[in-house]
């Protein structure tokens, strides 16, 4: 506990002495798509001219830029989008919300090649942003596209198998990559025993994967984290997308519930192929067999003020899978699927200080049922979480961006619990689900050292603790409910260095 003290100590001091700034103004707002309204993340904002003193917008389109008092040309740039050169005097603090077109006017087309050393000189060497548009235009299996396998053509990244959804990297498991969508942790990501992931492209904005380094805000998987962000909605205008497939069909509609305040988005997918084929099983010894799996994502969003937005986003999807046999009298049910819901609350305490509260809940469940004659069986599995976080973003001047936060998860977790009859005879192995405290707390600084140096170091505490009823099976202690039967607590400390810059940061 002392050690806990200490560090919570650090992470809210540590920001309050950076606070003295003399002469020093900051300027901060959102960065938007002028055409939808959907708030740009990593959108560029730097001094033209000298893109060092710089920032780059959150994950929630926040930026926040602190300079010296004077007169300046901002340049707001995002890739795809017209940059935007706006005059800006500085002698106190400002809002500045800037609204980006897409389409880039050229006067000449010129060719150039990145540099083979790039990929080495952020602190964020591991982390790739990988857009919706660009993975709709790799080839796609029986036209579905799938965020999954995209991301299995990085390098570094290998696929779990031949039409599986799951992947490896760097050596790791697939059980040991962090799957978010919207923050909440996705548990089982395929559709069709990993043929297809559960992620609907047409209602997702971003995908981040971070396949090496982790900042310090994530944890509890060692691997990677495929960090998804679903679209808020049409802020402009109301439309209507939809699309039908081989396998599926998907249908997505969105608009303004109050222009320029409030938006949602409601996008659904199903397949359909066996329920095509059922006249021809009905024909067969396999008539009732059928397999079919729908996704519907769905959020709100409402803008109160410059300084406080609410977002409420869900996911719900399922696989049912069912099997007969009526020449061996045999059969089988296979349904599981995932839910999540997220709601997050954004607030502005300062230009300098962002805040997000998000309360998150995300359930995966598993069952199989099945008999033959006079014998049955049913087994149940699941895992439940209920989650809910405090992060911050500090930006104390261009060379600091400071993240500190809390995270706690409560877990329930529901193993392979199984009930069968065999005609009057019943079995069952009697188990009970499982219950944890999941914590963590943490504070990361991503620091612009200087143009050729940069550092991004950070800390993280993590908690377990596993909850009775529970029996020890060394010495066979009994835990009752709510005590805690064992606690893990671990230090993780991160640190990021690139090699020494060659050009200025850009």
């Amino acid at each position: 506990m002392a050690n806990l003290r200490l560090l919570l100590a650090v992470l809210f001091c540590l920001p309050l002495c950076m606070l003295a700034q003399t002469n020093n103004y900051t300027i901060s707002g959102y960065v938007t798509d002028a055409n939808t309204g959907e708030t740009l993340i990593g959108a560029n904002i730097y001094v033209d001219g000298n893109p060092a003193q710089g920032t780059a917008s959150n994950v929630y389109g926040f930026y926040s830029l602190t300079l010296a008092e004077g007169e300046y040309t901002l340049v707001f740039s995002y890739l795809g989008f017209q940059d935007k050169r706006v005059p800006v005097t500085l002698n106190a603090k400002q809002t500045l919300n800037m609204d980006l077109s897409e389409g880039v006017e050229l006067q000449e087309v010129v060719v150039t090649a990145e540099q083979e050393d790039r990929n080495v000189q952020d602190t964020q060497m591991g982390t790739l942003e990988v857009s919706v548009d660009q993975i709709k235009k790799l080839p796609a299996l029986l036209g579905e596209v799938d965020v999954l396998k995209a991301i299995q053509l990085l390098p570094g990244v290998l696929s779990a198998g031949e039409g599986s959804s799951g992947f490896y990297v760097r050596g790791g498991g697939p059980d040991q990559n962090l799957v978010l969508l919207d923050e909440a942790t996705v548990y089982n990501s395929g559709h069709l025993l990993g043929f297809f992931s559960v992620f609907n492209p047409d209602a997702i904005k971003n995908t981040t994967l971070i396949k090496g380094g982790m900042p310090a805000r994530y944890g509890s998987r060692l691997s990677s984290v495929v960090d998804i962000q679903m679209k808020e909605g049409n802020k402009q205008r109301y439309q209507i997308d939809g699309g039908i497939g081989i396998v599926a069909s998907r249908f997505t509609v969105q608009g303004p519930i109050a222009k320029n305040q409030s938006s949602f988005i409601l996008s659904g997918r199903r397949t359909y192929a066996l329920d095509l084929a059922q006249p021809a099983i009905n024909n067969t010894d396999f008539a009732g067999t059928n397999y079919y799996f729908y996704d519907l994502n769905a959020k709100v969003n409402h803008v109160f003020s410059d300084r406080d937005r609410v977002f409420l986003s869900a996911y719900f999807g399922r696989d049912v899978l069912t099997y007969r046999s009526n020449v061996r009298d045999f059969f089988f049910n296979l349904p599981y699927g995932n839910a999540t819901a997220t709601l997050r609350w954004n607030h502005l305490f300062n230009e300098k200080l962002f805040f997000n509260l998000s309360a998150i809940y995300n359930d995966y469940d598993f069952g199989f049922n099945g008999g033959q004659a006079d014998f049955s069986v049913d087994v149940a599995s699941g895992v439940r979480d209920a989650n809910f976080k405090l992060d911050f973003d500090f930006f104390p001047n261009p060379k600091h961006s400071i993240k500190f936060g809390s995270h706690y998860t409560y877990h329930k977790l529901s193993p392979n619990i199984a009930n069968a009859t065999n005609g009057e005879e019943t079995f069952s192995n009697n188990l009970e689900p499982k219950y944890a405290h999941e914590t963590g707390t943490y504070i990361e600084d991503d620091w612009k050292i200087s143009q050729r140096l940069s550092i991004n170091y950070g800390l993280r505490f993590s908690t377990f603790t596993q909850m009775g009823p529970y029996v020890s099976p060394i010495d066979s202690t009994v835990f009752g409910k709510n005590d805690a039967a064992i606690t893990y607590t671990g230090w993780e400390p991160r640190l990021l260095l690139p090699q020494a810059l060659k050009q200025p940061l850009r």
